[in-house]
């Protein structure tokens, strides 16, 4: 028995851009791997996207950090869906994250906590990047996948004096990765409830 493609949405804000990429590139590893995908701007949504969030499989958040965690635009979005936690409506979906900033840390892990206990309120299953750290030996590089060494999320960096094309390659092909593996989870999640 086939299971239908998992739906995976991204639900993101974009200050100057630079998330936009990422999330373009979370978007384009979750359609390699099979997955009907969704772009959400959360500081335009509509009601048919939160409908959208609401029969997704997957939720992957995605924000710069500013002054140590997400975007006000993301946080009005958060605090927006307690009307989702209310009714239990993400309740075991998959939720995962990604963020940027200018600096190397920049506080970016903050940020993806944020994200994580957002999923955990609201009862969703964290899936983390999958991922040993790059660039973390002398014969490593900053080309390497994870060159920042997260694992709770895609993180990324990009110079404060450059705009959007500037975003790190390796970065751009992290958060790809944790597209194909949040849409790779999905699979296995919905071959684990047809089976039950």
């Amino acid at each position: 028995m086939t299971t239908p493609a998992p739906v995976v949405s991204i639900a993101y804000h974009s200050g100057y851009g630079h998330t936009a990429v990422i999330a373009e590139a979370v978007r384009a590893g979750a359609a390699e791997a099979g997955a009907e995908v969704h772009l959400i701007k959360v500081d335009e949504i509509t009601d048919e996207q939160w409908e959208t969030l609401d029969r997704s499989d997957a939720i992957v958040f995605g924000s710069p950090t500013y002054m140590g965690t997400a975007s006000g635009a993301f946080h009005v979005f958060a605090e927006a869906s307690s009307k989702r936690w209310f009714q239990l409506a993400w309740k075991d979906k998959l939720a995962a994250g990604f963020t940027n900033s200018a600096s190397k840390s920049g506080d970016k892990l903050h940020t993806l906590q944020f994200f994580q206990i957002l999923a955990g309120q609201h009862g969703m299953h964290w899936v983390n990047l999958g991922l040993h750290p790059g660039w973390n030996s002398s014969t490593a590089s900053e080309h390497d996948l994870n060159r920042l060494g997260v694992f709770a999320g895609a993180a990324a960096q990009t110079n404060s004096d450059e705009g959007p094309e500037a975003v790190h390659k390796a970065d751009v092909a992290t958060a790809g990765h944790l597209g194909r593996r949040v849409t790779e989870t999905a699979k296995v999640f919905a071959r684990g409830s047809v089976a039950a």
